[in-house]
Protein backbone atom coordinates (compact mmCIF):
# COMPACT_ATOMS: atom_id res chain seq x y z
CA UNK A 1 0.00 0.00 0.00
CA UNK A 2 1.93 3.61 -1.22
CA UNK A 3 1.41 6.06 1.85
CA UNK A 4 -0.76 9.35 1.54
CA UNK A 5 2.62 11.17 2.16
CA UNK A 6 4.15 10.00 -1.51
CA UNK A 7 1.28 11.82 -2.81
CA UNK A 8 1.64 14.59 -1.06
CA UNK A 9 5.05 15.05 -1.19
CA UNK A 10 4.40 15.09 -5.19
CA UNK A 11 1.42 17.36 -4.94
CA UNK A 12 4.17 20.00 -3.82
CA UNK A 13 6.87 18.94 -5.87
CA UNK A 14 4.11 19.90 -8.86
CA UNK A 15 3.70 23.76 -7.21
CA UNK A 16 7.81 23.79 -6.31
CA UNK A 17 9.75 22.11 -9.51
CA UNK A 18 13.20 23.62 -8.32
CA UNK A 19 16.48 22.45 -7.48
CA UNK A 20 16.28 24.88 -4.23
CA UNK A 21 13.05 23.73 -2.81
CA UNK A 22 13.64 19.92 -3.47
CA UNK A 23 16.98 20.05 -2.20
CA UNK A 24 15.60 21.83 0.93
CA UNK A 25 13.09 18.97 0.68
CA UNK A 26 15.27 15.73 0.44
CA UNK A 27 14.24 14.05 3.23
CA UNK A 28 10.56 13.86 1.95
CA UNK A 29 11.56 12.99 -1.34
CA UNK A 30 13.67 10.04 0.14
CA UNK A 31 10.58 8.78 2.35
CA UNK A 32 8.68 8.86 -0.71
CA UNK A 33 10.41 7.19 -3.17
CA UNK A 34 11.47 4.41 -0.72
CA UNK A 35 7.55 4.08 0.03
CA UNK A 36 7.46 3.37 -3.93
CA UNK A 37 10.25 1.32 -4.46
CA UNK A 38 8.65 -1.16 -1.33
CA UNK A 39 5.84 -0.99 -3.77
CA UNK A 40 7.60 -1.62 -6.89
CA UNK A 41 9.33 -4.39 -5.25
CA UNK A 42 6.22 -5.96 -3.27
CA UNK A 43 4.81 -5.83 -7.24
CA UNK A 44 7.81 -7.86 -8.73
CA UNK A 45 7.61 -10.55 -6.43
CA UNK A 46 3.78 -11.09 -7.07
CA UNK A 47 4.66 -10.61 -11.24
CA UNK A 48 7.59 -12.66 -11.13
CA UNK A 49 4.96 -15.73 -9.65
CA UNK A 50 2.75 -14.59 -12.51
CA UNK A 51 5.60 -14.49 -15.45
CA UNK A 52 9.00 -16.13 -14.56
CA UNK A 53 10.25 -14.21 -17.60
CA UNK A 54 10.91 -11.93 -14.90
CA UNK A 55 13.27 -13.75 -12.47
CA UNK A 56 16.28 -12.19 -11.43
CA UNK A 57 15.28 -8.53 -11.86
CA UNK A 58 15.56 -6.27 -9.02
CA UNK A 59 14.06 -2.87 -8.10
CA UNK A 60 16.55 -0.69 -9.32
CA UNK A 61 16.21 -2.19 -13.13
CA UNK A 62 12.75 -1.16 -12.93
CA UNK A 63 12.40 2.10 -11.60
CA UNK A 64 12.76 5.94 -13.31
CA UNK A 65 14.74 8.42 -11.81
CA UNK A 66 12.93 11.28 -11.05
CA UNK A 67 14.99 13.62 -12.72
CA UNK A 68 14.16 15.31 -16.11
CA UNK A 69 16.38 15.16 -19.38
CA UNK A 70 15.88 18.52 -20.50
CA UNK A 71 18.25 19.44 -23.36
CA UNK A 72 15.55 19.20 -26.21
CA UNK A 73 12.79 19.98 -24.08
CA UNK A 74 11.15 23.69 -23.72
CA UNK A 75 10.26 22.47 -20.33
CA UNK A 76 12.98 23.16 -18.60
CA UNK A 77 11.34 22.07 -14.86
CA UNK A 78 13.89 19.84 -13.77
CA UNK A 79 11.71 17.30 -12.09
CA UNK A 80 9.22 14.78 -13.22
CA UNK A 81 5.95 14.86 -11.07
CA UNK A 82 5.67 11.09 -11.21
CA UNK A 83 7.04 8.13 -9.93
CA UNK A 84 7.20 5.30 -12.47
CA UNK A 85 8.55 2.25 -13.19
CA UNK A 86 8.45 -1.08 -16.22
CA UNK A 87 7.93 -4.27 -15.48
CA UNK A 88 9.99 -5.66 -18.87
CA UNK A 89 11.47 -8.94 -19.24
CA UNK A 90 15.09 -8.12 -18.87
CA UNK A 91 14.46 -4.47 -17.23
CA UNK A 92 13.29 -1.05 -18.78
CA UNK A 93 16.18 -0.84 -21.13
CA UNK A 94 15.53 -4.05 -22.61
CA UNK A 95 12.79 -2.95 -25.28
CA UNK A 96 10.46 -5.70 -24.83
CA UNK A 97 6.67 -5.50 -24.25
CA UNK A 98 5.88 -4.73 -20.88
CA UNK A 99 4.11 -3.27 -17.87
CA UNK A 100 4.63 0.71 -17.01
CA UNK A 101 3.18 2.39 -14.07
CA UNK A 102 3.08 5.69 -12.97
CA UNK A 103 2.15 7.22 -9.79
CA UNK A 104 1.57 10.94 -9.96
CA UNK A 105 -1.77 12.63 -8.04
CA UNK A 106 -4.55 13.22 -10.81
CA UNK A 107 -2.42 11.11 -13.88
CA UNK A 108 -1.98 7.53 -11.95
CA UNK A 109 -2.01 4.70 -14.53
CA UNK A 110 -1.11 1.17 -15.71
CA UNK A 111 -0.07 0.42 -19.40
CA UNK A 112 1.05 -2.16 -20.91
CA UNK A 113 2.61 -3.02 -24.78
CA UNK A 114 4.90 -1.27 -27.17
CA UNK A 115 4.76 2.83 -27.90
CA UNK A 116 5.75 3.91 -31.10
CA UNK A 117 8.11 0.96 -31.79
CA UNK A 118 10.85 1.66 -34.17
CA UNK A 119 10.53 0.05 -37.71
CA UNK A 120 11.77 -3.06 -37.51
CA UNK A 121 9.85 -3.80 -34.44
CA UNK A 122 6.81 -2.05 -35.91
CA UNK A 123 6.83 -4.42 -39.36
CA UNK A 124 7.87 -7.43 -37.25
CA UNK A 125 4.59 -6.90 -34.65
CA UNK A 126 1.99 -6.38 -38.21
CA UNK A 127 3.85 -9.32 -39.51
CA UNK A 128 2.73 -11.48 -36.18
CA UNK A 129 -0.32 -9.78 -36.29
CA UNK A 130 -0.86 -11.01 -39.83
CA UNK A 131 -0.47 -14.22 -39.52
CA UNK A 132 -1.74 -14.72 -36.31
CA UNK A 133 -4.85 -12.65 -36.27
CA UNK A 134 -7.06 -15.40 -34.84
CA UNK A 135 -4.84 -15.48 -32.08
CA UNK A 136 -4.47 -11.79 -31.63
CA UNK A 137 -8.16 -11.35 -31.61
CA UNK A 138 -8.74 -13.89 -28.95
CA UNK A 139 -6.54 -11.50 -26.47
CA UNK A 140 -8.15 -8.57 -27.55
CA UNK A 141 -11.64 -9.87 -26.47
CA UNK A 142 -10.90 -11.85 -23.44
CA UNK A 143 -13.48 -11.22 -21.00
CA UNK A 144 -10.77 -10.24 -18.13
CA UNK A 145 -8.58 -8.31 -20.72
CA UNK A 146 -11.94 -5.91 -21.93
CA UNK A 147 -12.84 -5.53 -18.28
CA UNK A 148 -9.67 -4.31 -17.26
CA UNK A 149 -8.37 -2.52 -20.44
CA UNK A 150 -11.33 -2.28 -23.23
CA UNK A 151 -9.89 -1.35 -26.38
CA UNK A 152 -5.87 -0.81 -27.92
CA UNK A 153 -5.43 2.49 -27.67
CA UNK A 154 -6.38 4.69 -30.59
CA UNK A 155 -2.84 5.16 -32.42
CA UNK A 156 -3.19 4.33 -36.17
CA UNK A 157 -2.53 5.53 -39.46
CA UNK A 158 -4.75 7.27 -41.52
CA UNK A 159 -3.48 5.27 -44.72
CA UNK A 160 -2.66 1.89 -45.28
CA UNK A 161 1.04 1.00 -44.14
CA UNK A 162 2.89 -0.06 -47.04
CA UNK A 163 2.96 -3.88 -47.83
CA UNK A 164 -0.35 -4.69 -46.78
CA UNK A 165 -3.57 -4.43 -49.06
CA UNK A 166 -6.64 -2.52 -47.63
CA UNK A 167 -9.16 -5.36 -48.21
CA UNK A 168 -6.59 -7.14 -45.16
CA UNK A 169 -8.87 -8.64 -42.48
CA UNK A 170 -6.44 -7.29 -39.61
CA UNK A 171 -6.18 -4.39 -41.67
CA UNK A 172 -7.23 -2.20 -38.13
CA UNK A 173 -4.80 -3.52 -36.12
CA UNK A 174 -2.31 -3.10 -39.03
CA UNK A 175 -2.42 0.32 -39.04
CA UNK A 176 -1.54 1.08 -35.72
CA UNK A 177 1.68 2.67 -34.75
CA UNK A 178 1.49 1.68 -30.92
CA UNK A 179 0.15 -0.98 -29.58
CA UNK A 180 -1.17 -0.16 -25.96
CA UNK A 181 -3.43 -0.69 -23.19
CA UNK A 182 -4.31 1.71 -20.49
CA UNK A 183 -6.17 1.59 -17.18
CA UNK A 184 -6.35 4.51 -14.90
CA UNK A 185 -6.64 5.04 -11.76
CA UNK A 186 -8.32 8.12 -9.18
CA UNK A 187 -5.88 8.95 -6.35
CA UNK A 188 -8.12 7.68 -3.75
CA UNK A 189 -7.86 3.87 -5.80
CA UNK A 190 -4.37 4.66 -5.39
CA UNK A 191 -3.48 4.95 -2.22
CA UNK A 192 -6.75 2.54 -1.00
CA UNK A 193 -5.29 -0.95 0.51
CA UNK A 194 -7.11 -2.74 -2.52
CA UNK A 195 -4.78 -1.17 -5.20
CA UNK A 196 -1.63 -3.67 -5.02
CA UNK A 197 -4.14 -6.34 -6.07
CA UNK A 198 -5.36 -4.40 -8.83
CA UNK A 199 -2.13 -4.20 -10.28
CA UNK A 200 -1.14 -7.96 -9.63
CA UNK A 201 -5.31 -8.66 -11.64
CA UNK A 202 -4.02 -6.16 -14.45
CA UNK A 203 -0.72 -7.71 -15.01
CA UNK A 204 -2.34 -11.20 -15.28
CA UNK A 205 -4.92 -9.69 -17.80
CA UNK A 206 -2.18 -8.14 -19.64
CA UNK A 207 0.08 -10.95 -19.76
CA UNK A 208 -0.62 -12.70 -22.89
CA UNK A 209 -1.14 -9.41 -24.91
CA UNK A 210 2.65 -8.70 -23.62
CA UNK A 211 4.01 -12.44 -24.49
CA UNK A 212 2.04 -11.83 -27.69
CA UNK A 213 4.15 -8.58 -28.33
CA UNK A 214 7.45 -10.47 -27.74
CA UNK A 215 7.24 -12.95 -30.12
CA UNK A 216 6.72 -11.12 -32.64
CA UNK A 217 9.86 -8.88 -31.20
CA UNK A 218 11.87 -11.73 -30.61
CA UNK A 219 11.16 -12.99 -34.31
Amino acid sequence: MLAKSTFDFLRKLRKNNNREWFQDHRADYELAKDDFRTFVGSLLADYTGLNARLSGLEVKDLVFRINRDVRFSANKDPYKTNFGASFSEGGKKSGKAGLYLQIEPGNSFIAGGCWMPPAPQLKAIRQEIDYNLNDFNAILKDKSFKKCFGELSDCRLKTVPKGYDRSNPAIDHLRQTSFIVERSFDDKEVISSNFKKDCVANYKAMLPFLGFMNVALEG
